[in-house]
């Protein structure tokens, strides 16, 4: 390949810039975590509460990372330099990538654990035996399997995004959103049909203003920033393979509307499915991996309906870990001249040792190894979450809206939109950023 072939080979067609950075929001949290928060907090008030806090705070940081990325053409360092002309800012986006990096050593475990349970509930091995799930959940991640899934996971994210962007990354994706789309449809019909599923859809969607409140408010806030995949250089990197004639606004828009439309489809397969089996719609890993499970098990054809599920969290974790792997790629590559292929496969080795800990953190041989209360992989993912990727989200706003005087050119912005889109980065974004910090870390209480 020659060099004007290969620098064409590092942009994405329009298309196909949108599917991968929607594939890259298209995350595993969405799946489990915004249904719960939802049905907590408030129903469809919360909802909408969550689109006005994503108009506010997540898309105008979405259209900030993107356009740095395009303007300086390069990984999330080299970024903030070009733009810059500065050392100072040059580590702010360093912190991106290694932010990235870390939420990718402990990402890919679950990742893992999606892979193995759906190949455990295609293959009918999950629900023989009428099981225990949440014992044989923790049976799995007590033991070495989670290293073998996780591994698999590193090596097919190296392989894809050893490619290149439009033969690697915009490939995957546009073989993998619709079929995800797809998948989320069927499950989404069976999960209305259910006996017992108004129920669900109703506690999802009656909107309860009396539960809307401050702390309502920081959650939808914070929901909104890491939904999009912001603050870690995963849409400013994607920025930097942008054309220069794609209209970075619409691309945000449309990037917002598939984060939008994914999170309330997936409302309607979990709360159906939780209610329609007289489940308790808890948070997080218990939901995915110990009670929906029951419910496949009582479910007519429950292993092809499980794989599916599973199969759906697969997709979400892989498109969001090409994404996330991508950052610390694209800073080998600038930083240190390798090719993309040697960066894609010594950054995923380093990943996975890094990971390792965390893989045997849950249950397993280094559960009873913490740091501050915190085991490896709840730490992994409390600093990335709750510390790193707001502060460097916090970096973009800055930036954006006080140093690079050409922001409002690249995003291509003017008259009323950009003074708007200006002041928000400069004045609401960062002090909404902060409150969210302060919140989640437990700085401050509501």
């Amino acid at each position: 390949m020659d060099k004007q072939e290969e620098k064409a080979a590092e942009r994405f067609t329009a298309s196909g810039f949108i599917l991968s950075a929607i594939g890259s929001s298209v995350g595993l949290g969405n799946m489990w975590k915004f249904p719960y928060i939802t049905g907590k907090y408030g129903g469809a008030a919360f909802f909408l509460l969550f689109i006005c806090c994503l108009v506010v705070v997540g898309l105008p940081v979405l259209l900030a990372e993107m356009a740095i990325g395009r303007g300086g053409r390069g990984s999330a360092s080299k970024a903030f330099y070009q733009l810059s002309g500065s050392r100072f800012w040059s580590a702010f986006g360093l912190f991106s990538v290694l932010t990235a990096f870390l939420i990718m050593a402990y990402y890919a475990v679950v990742a893992g654990w999606t892979l193995h349970y759906m190949a455990e509930s295609f293959t009918g091995l999950l629900f023989r035996g009428n099981p225990d799930f949440k014992q044989k959940f923790v049976s799995f991640a007590s033991g070495y399997w989670p290293l073998l899934w996780q591994a698999v996971i590193m090596l097919a994210c190296g392989a894809v995004i050893a490619k290149g962007v439009a033969g690697g990354i915009e490939r995957f994706n546009k073989v993998l959103i619709p079929g995800f789309l797809i998948i989320l449809v069927v499950l989404m019909i069976r999960s209305l049909t259910l006996r017992g599923a108004g129920e669900g859809v109703s506690f999802f969607l009656r909107p309860d203003f009396s539960r809307l409140n401050a702390e309502s408010a920081l959650v939808a806030l914070g929901h909104a920033f890491f939904s999009l995949s912001l603050g870690m250089g995963c849409m400013l990197t994607y920025g930097s393979y942008v054309r220069k004639e794609q209209s970075l606004g619409r691309a945000s828009m449309a990037i917002g509307a598939g984060d939008l439309l994914y999170a309330f489809i997936a409302g309607l397969v979990i709360f159906p499915t939780v209610f329609s089996f007289g489940l308790e719609p808890g948070e997080g890993v218990g939901l995915a991996f110990m009670a929906l499970p029951a419910a496949f098990s009582q479910m007519p054809l429950g292993f092809l309906f499980g794989g599916l599920f599973f199969a759906l969290l697969a997709i979400a974790a892989f498109t969001s870990a090409i994404s996330i792997l991508e950052v610390p790629v694209a800073y080998a590559m600038g930083q240190w001249g390798w090719s993309r292929r040697r960066a894609s496969w010594i950054v995923s080795a380093v990943c996975f040792l890094v990971g390792v800990p965390a893989a045997l953190s849950v249950g397993g041989p280094l559960a009873s190894w913490s740091i501050g209360g915190k085991t490896y992989f709840d730490l992994f993912d409390f600093v990335t979450s709750y510390i790193m990727m707001p502060l460097g989200g916090l970096f973009v706003t800055l930036f954006a809206g006080y140093v690079w005087r050409g922001a409002g050119r690249e995003a291509g912005l003017t008259g009323g939109w950009l003074f708007v889109w200006i002041w928000l980065l400069r004045l609401v974004v960062p002090i909404l950023i902060v409150l969210v910090f302060l919140y989640t870390t437990g700085l401050i209480r509501v």
